[in-house]
């Protein structure tokens, strides 16, 4: 392809991003179709001759009858994945730049454009400036490297002799019941094993128990082993429920534990002031993941992961071979040694890209007016016979349930399934249910880009139509 061609083709793309954008509210939310539909839609084998690019804008129509439209303002389920034309285009640029950082000396400019934005991003968190950011692919990817190195200062660095294998008191590790999966995952993928992963009871506001948490660890010492870490969260995914990060702090101080806090998603609200006591006590963490990704208006992928002692984490995950070593390792910062990939995409030009396009005040903004559309819709929840809320509101996610009456806990977790399904068929509006102490309930998640309360009316009229209409045996 020519430098013409492309960008004949370039623009032609733009205006389709731009232009479907535009129509995504009148699209279902959504996808409309059944497992294979999409596939159907290509040959068997891959085309033999080149040239066939230049076509491709009508190829892509075909493929949105196979989207989930994550950008339409009517988008309620798991959580927002915002990408606003910011991210798009800061994305062709990093792709068209064609960075890839392996070391400072491969793309100083990657290097330090990320230490710039993890840093304004540290700032606008109200973080302490001791915290050292870099940023990963996703959450799942900073709680295992968190969890990585935990397991290397709990044992002064195994990994530097015989690892795991050689220790002679099993490592623990704890969480809430309540934790995203990614934590459990995590503690398996580090080699803490499955019977050493404690999950701790939560209260009736699904937060863990602190008493609970220092029984656990009180009995592992009795039974010879080693408490490790614990992952506390700020947001869990069901109900975006908050453990008691001061309480739990004190506990990891007093018996020695890596403190680890997953605040993937409302990780984003420490940009309002006025949400930062939710959050008290998470300035003693030793490390912290947050995902701008959803909630802050920045592309996937891009997670941020804090470290307090970046020290251990670049001991933990450092690799020097000779063909990447240079004349002035010790004076840059070298983000191979951060994480568990040795490249790196130039993410931080979308953390640039979006602070150049909203600034602090803009995001403030957008949070600001989740947050009061979530309220409005918990107070009509609760004020309407029937409904409920099954956790106290804090930010943009509602986890509620409509119980007709007669039912059986059975017949209602059926019931809810049936009217969810119900909403999402319709492509007026996507939800997603979840268990929840195992029980069904749904979540309404809001913080779509171009999410407003107009949207977010429709949805609740849908939903006591949707609801209201099923009937299903108790």
């Amino acid at each position: 392809m020519s430098p013409e061609e492309f960008k004949r083709l370039g623009y032609a793309l733009i205006d389709f991003i731009a232009e479907y954008r535009e129509r995504v509210e009148t699209l279902p939310v959504m996808a409309q179709v059944e497992p294979g539909t999409v596939r159907a839609l290509f040959p068997p084998t891959p085309p033999q001759q080149g040239g066939g690019l230049l076509g491709v804008v009508k190829e892509l129509e075909r493929l949105l009858l196979g989207l989930t439209h994550w950008q339409s303002p009517r988008f309620f389920a798991w959580f927002p994945s915002n990408a606003p034309f910011s991210s798009v285009l800061a994305d062709l640029v990093a792709t068209g730049l064609g960075q890839t950082g392996i070391t400072w000396l491969a793309s100083p400019a990657l290097t330090e454009l990320e230490e710039v934005t993890t840093d304004w991003l540290r700032q606008m968190f109200g973080l302490p400036e001791v915290f050292q950011g870099v940023i990963q692919d996703t959450a799942s990817t900073g709680t295992l490297v968190a969890l990585l190195a935990a397991r290397e200062w709990a044992t002064n660095f195994s990994q530097e002799r015989e690892g795991l294998q050689a220790e002679e008191q099993p490592l623990t590790v704890y969480a809430s019941d309540q934790a995203h999966s990614s934590v459990p995952k995590a503690a398996l993928l580090a080699g803490f094993g499955r019977g050493n992963l404690r999950l701790i009871e939560t209260d009736d506001r699904h937060a863990l128990r602190p008493e609970a948490l220092e029984a656990a660890i009180a009995q592992d010492l009795a039974q010879g082993k080693k408490p490790c870490a614990v992952v506390a969260a700020a947001g869990t995914t069901t109900t975006l429920a908050f453990d008691p990060l001061a309480e739990v702090a004190e506990v990891c101080r007093r018996y020695g534990l890596w403190l680890h806090v997953d605040a993937a998603m409302a990780g984003s609200a420490l940009i309002l002031p006025e949400c930062r006591p939710l959050f008290a006590g998470i300035e003693e963490a030793h490390s912290i993941a947050i995902n701008p990704h959803k909630w802050l208006g920045v592309a996937f992928d891009c997670s941020l992961l804090y470290v307090r002692e970046p020290e251990i984490l670049v001991r933990a995950m450092s690799t020097q071979p000779s063909y990447l070593r240079s004349a002035v390792d010790g004076q840059v910062r070298q983000y191979k040694d951060w994480g568990i990939p040795l490249g790196r995409r130039f993410r931080a030009l979308k953390v640039w890209f979006a602070l150049l396009d909203e600034g602090v005040e803009g995001l403030q903004a957008r949070l600001r007016r989740d947050i009061a559309n979530a309220r409005w819709l918990a107070e009509q929840v609760e004020r309407t016979p029937g409904w409920e809320l099954l956790a106290p509101p804090t930010l943009q996610t509602l986890a509620l349930r409509y119980d007709p009456g007669g039912l059986s806990p059975e017949g209602l977790d059926r019931h809810t399934q049936d009217w969810v399904q119900r909403v999402n068929r319709t492509g007026q509006a996507f939800l997603t249910p979840a268990l929840l102490k195992g029980r069904w309930m749904v979540r309404v998640s809001i913080g779509a880009e171009r999410t407003e309360r107009v949207h977010v009316e429709a949805l609740w009229a849908l939903m006591q139509q949707e609801a209201r209409r099923v009937e299903i045996e108790a």
